[in-house]
């Protein structure tokens, strides 16, 4: 079993929308270079914006 992770040594990334810093998450594990925003909200502000 791997070791744990300090929630600090996470790899972190900077929201498109929202520009705030959000850290991996186990979700996003095979996805992780894909990933661009926080949250849904930030996603669907960002499809929002861009339509109108």
């Amino acid at each position: 079993m791997p070791r744990m992770r300090r929630k600090g040594d996470l790899p972190e990334k900077v929201c498109a929308q929202c520009e705030r810093p959000f850290a991996w998450r186990k979700k996003w594990e095979r996805v992780w270079d894909e990933v661009r925003y926080c949250s849904d909200r930030c996603r669907a502000e960002a499809r929002k914006a861009s339509k109108g």
